[in-house]
Order: structure tokens, then sequence, then C-alpha cells
């Protein structure tokens, strides 16, 4: 086991921490002197964030397929035996919605995004409750990545908004679960943060009323420090949803 493993340090997962939301958390948790694990479907991007800190030596890259169950399952395993215990969960890992109106879609593009957004964070939530359940000191805390999506939707987005409702009902259920073991399972909520997949919207998204309308952005760094902030609560403390948003974007006046 590496110094790394002892009681004090803090060990973190991230998934999708190649880019944007997840790479944002990533850094923010490393900096504060979080070990963390970088997970992720491609190598290049994860070992490329990881290696861009000079807190190099704490970040782990771990190439992971969070629609594979045992993906999921080498991807702990692995966590546990460089760093000894995993304290945080981001389940952040996600995957956007396909393109146009959801009765042209296949089955393939809709069950795409219910493997990613749904059945990935159900596998990561089994993987962080066996392993903070079974580890010494007992328990951790999991945040679930729900999005505004969880609470309004957008026009054609049907398989996105629906995933993100179940997260929700995930989040909740997972939390009342979690308390005999000292797990803490909450949900960040987020609403416009500038990455690479959102920067789209700066020219223009589809609105309710049939309008293409310009969006107020966030930098995506508030993400980081709202993450940072719940992962850094006391055990007998949980925020259970938190939602950041940009200032200026509709949300509450949807529709």
């Amino acid at each position: 086991m590496s110094d790394a493993a002892n009681q004090s340090s803090r060990i973190a997962i991230v998934t999708g921490a190649g880019s944007g939301i997840g790479r944002a958390a990533a850094l923010a948790l490393l900096s504060d002197g979080w070990s963390v694990v970088f997970a992720g479907r491609r190598a290049e991007p994860l070992d490329a964030v990881a290696n861009e800190s000079s807190a190099a030596d704490r970040a782990l890259a771990v190439p992971t397929d969070v629609s594979d169950p045992d993906s999921v399952q080498k991807l702990f395993a692995t966590a546990v035996e460089r760093f000894g215990r995993v304290d945080l969960l981001f389940n952040n890992a996600g995957v956007s919605n396909p393109p146009g109106p959801f009765e042209d879609w296949t089955l393939e593009q809709w069950q795409g995004v219910v493997n990613v957004n749904l059945n990935g964070m159900f596998y990561c939530l089994q993987q962080a409750f066996r392993t903070m359940k079974a580890q010494s000191p007992m328990g951790g805390r999991i945040i679930n990545n729900g999005s505004i999506f969880a609470s309004a939707p957008r026009p054609n987005a049907a398989a996105y908004t629906s995933t993100k409702h179940a997260v929700q009902g995930l989040t909740k259920s997972a939390s009342l679960d979690g308390c005999k073991y000292d797990i803490a399972v909450g949900q960040i909520d987020i609403g416009n943060a500038f990455t690479e997949l959102s920067a789209r919207m700066s020219k223009g998204v589809p609105q309710a009323n049939g309008e293409i309308a310009i969006e107020p952005m966030m930098d995506v760094k508030a993400v980081g420090q709202s993450v940072f902030y719940m992962a850094n609560l006391q055990l007998d403390a949980n925020v259970l949803f938190h939602t950041v948003m940009a200032t200026k974007m509709p949300f509450f006046g949807r529709g």
C-alpha cells in the first residue's frame, strides 16, 4: 500500500474526468490535496489531465466504460489497490441526447443514452457502496451529476431528460440506503456551464416556443468549486440537492 493510503488521505474517483465538468471537478479536488482516480472512456485525455497538475503523483488515470459493469468493477478495484480506499465518487459520466425528434430515433440511440446515463450511474453507485461498506473506517460520499434536466427538460431531449429524472430517484433512494453505512449521497444539478460539449449553446439553442436563443453561460470552474464544497463536508452533513447555474440562464421561466 502506498503512503497515500493512510487514513488522513482522501481518495476520490471522478468519472467522465477527461474533459468538461469531470475535468474541472477532478482538478479542484487534486489541488486541495485529494488523491484522484480519473476515469473515462479514452486514455489519452485522461493521461493529459492527470499529468497536467503538479500533483501528478496523486493522480491515476483508469480508462473505464461505465456502461460495462465489469469495467466499473475494475475501476474500483484499481483505485483500492493503489490508494487503499475510496472516500468520494463523483458520478459524472454521461452522454448527450440523440439529435432530432425522438420519434425518429433508433432503438440503439435510445439505449446508448440509457446505458451510460442511467445504467452506468447505477453500476458506479453500486460499486461505491460495496467498497465503502467494506473499508475501515466505513463510509464515504457519492455525488451524482443530475443536471438541470433532472427538473426541467429542453425540446427534443426525451432520452437525456428521462435518464436524469431517473438519476434523481437513484439519489433519493441511495441517500436513504446509505445512512446505515455512513455513506452520504447527494446530487449536483448543473445549468449552462461552458465546456467543449456545451460550446454550441453560445450560438443559440431551441426554446420551448420554437425560437433559437443564445443563452448565458458560466465558467465550468464554478462547478468544480461546488463539487469541492460538497466533497469536503463532514460525513454527518449532506447536501442532498445542489443547483449551480449561470445566473441569467432561462430555467424557472422555461415554457
